[in-house]
């Protein structure tokens, strides 16, 4: 044991500060904390990302992801380069692959983004204990959060709030969140320097998906281009609709919102390319110049939301489950496989629905009202399967998918918990007709109905046989019949649903 804890002081580079930036979510130079910590008098710097190549043949993350992910990396290692620095991508396990390269480095101080996810707090404890043992010190700090969630949870006597209005009163009473930090530039990196090997492509370069041993033949070019620059392009874009900040309201839904737009942040904000302080303080001034007042909460919904569902999963592990959560009504779910492949490949018979899982299959994103409308379908309106399924097929395809944000927004729209409105229930059809009147979006996911008439094409099957041939499109045949009749399930399922509220409300623990 002596002898080799020997041979690892020897291969330390002579005194100094050597630092390793561990990259994972904050994909990201601007309002990068820990960043900065770690380039504070430091010698020598090195940036890592660590990509487990295994992970990526067997997880249920899609193709979509992985590109935006890989996108990112290579994003943040051409601003790297411009700081005369790279970034290191390191294949293997966290826990296995860095130790060895601190070792060889001669790594002094460990430097990353505070995960608030109960997963990532564990890796990172794990980790934080491998370096305490190796003598290297460790910072951590917040900024893929506005706040710190903990602060919130001890203001709210020690237990996250739980609806969103009791979180918002919390918030009110904390103050505005910290503001960000700036970019990290060659100026910041001072005299520190990156030491790079002429092999470091080979040893540390950004994958290609074809060496992840992902099958590219046939992939749509990407809606969604990964990285902080497109990031801070969009958000300058999205601020340029002063207009519609300075009118902030509900945004109006038409047939366009459903499609991808130059301003969307979503992705950005889960992979981290964006700031969401940042976001928040440029929303901030531009709406007090527009307004020349403070702005109202609204304003920062988004945001909000993603804090709440954050804060709200940060000490419950069992957060993406319904058994043993504590915070989750135990629905008796049905089960259901062919039901489920059918919802999740588009395959349901109701137009308005499959066009929704195509785009989502297809691109990576679909709406907030699109998300409502299928969660709806597969949970409590219509196939009365659990909100667990509908949460795996968003987090393999969805872009946005977070962990926290996504089990949330299932539990909240299936009735699981967070918010009971279980009387209201989305039709397929009507809800389709009100967000796509003239069919448009469907035409655009489902090719198969691009000659038939606006007046049918909700409810297909309702369209005469004549008109049907004439669309070339028979249903039955070319397009899936109804896989339910919608009402008659969605009512059996609000009685349903009622009958669970009913013996929560009743139940007593025996004395």
């Amino acid at each position: 044991m002596n002898v080799n804890f020997k041979q690892d002081i020897v291969t330390r580079p002579e005194g100094g500060k050597h630092t390793v930036h561990w990259f994972r979510k904050g994909l990201r130079l601007h309002d990068n904390p820990s960043l900065k910590d770690g380039l504070k008098d430091a010698t020598t710097f090195r940036c890592v990302f660590v990509l487990d190549p295994w992970f990526a043949g067997s997880s249920n993350v899609g193709i979509n992801k992985w590109r935006f992910l890989l996108q990112c990396l290579e994003d943040l290692d051409r601003s790297l380069r411009k700081i005369n620095s790279r970034l290191f991508v390191i294949r293997g396990q966290p826990a296995d692959a860095l130790p060895k390269l601190f070792k060889e480095w001669g790594t002094t101080a460990l430097t990353f983004e505070e995960d608030p996810e109960p997963f990532g707090r564990v890796r990172d404890h794990n980790i934080t204990a491998l370096c305490k043992e190796l003598g290297i010190s460790v910072v951590q700090k917040v900024s893929h959060t506005l706040y710190q969630l903990q602060n919130i949870i001890d203001r709210n006597g020690g237990k996250a709030p739980l609806t969103y209005h009791q979180f918002l009163a919390v918030i009110a009473c904390m103050g505005a969140p910290p503001t960000p930090e700036d970019s990290v530039t060659a100026v910041s990196v001072k005299g520190a320097h990156t030491p790079i090997a002429e092999d470091h492509d080979e040893k540390f370069g950004v994958p290609t998906l074809e060496e992840l041993g992902f099958d590219t033949e046939g992939l749509n070019s990407p809606v969604w281009q990964g990285g902080e620059t497109e990031a801070l392009t969009r958000l300058e874009r999205h601020l340029e609709r002063k207009a519609w900040v300075a009118s902030f309201g509900r945004p109006k839904m038409t047939p366009q919102s459903l499609l991808p737009s130059q301003t969307g942040l979503s992705p950005y904000l889960r992979f981290g390319c964006l700031s969401t302080r940042l976001f928040y303080y440029q929303l901030t001034d531009l709406y007090k110049k527009i307004k020349k007042a403070f702005p109202p909460l609204s304003l920062h919904g988004q945001l909000l939301w993603r804090e709440f569902f954050y804060c709200a999963a940060t000490k419950n592990p069992n957060f993406d489950k319904m058994l043993g959560n504590p915070i989750c009504v135990q629905i008796p779910w049905d089960k259901n496989a062919e039901a489920l492949a059918k919802w999740a490949n588009g395959q349901t018979g109701f137009p308005w629905i499959d066009a929704i899982m195509t785009q989502l299959r297809q691109e990576g994103w679909i709406h907030h009202v699109a998300r409502h409308a299928v969660a709806c379908f597969l949970t409590r309106g219509d196939l009365w399967i659990s909100w667990e399924e509908g949460m795996k097929v968003f987090e393999e395809l969805l872009l946005d998918a977070d962990w926290s944000v996504n089990a949330g927004m299932w539990m909240w729209l299936s009735c699981s918990s967070f918010f009971q409105q279980f009387f209201h229930c989305y039709c397929p059809v009507k809800f389709g007709r009100k967000a796509d009147p003239n069919g448009d979006y469907i035409r655009k996911y489902l090719s198969v109905f691009k000659n038939m008439p606006t007046r049918y094409i909700h409810e297909p099957w309702m369209a005469p046989e004549n008109v049907q041939k004439g669309a070339k499109c028979i249903v039955g045949v070319d397009y899936p019949l109804p896989m339910v009749n919608h009402v008659v399930v969605s009512r059996i399922n609000i009685q349903r649903m009622k009958q669970v509220y009913q013996q929560l409300t009743n139940y007593r623990p025996h004395e």
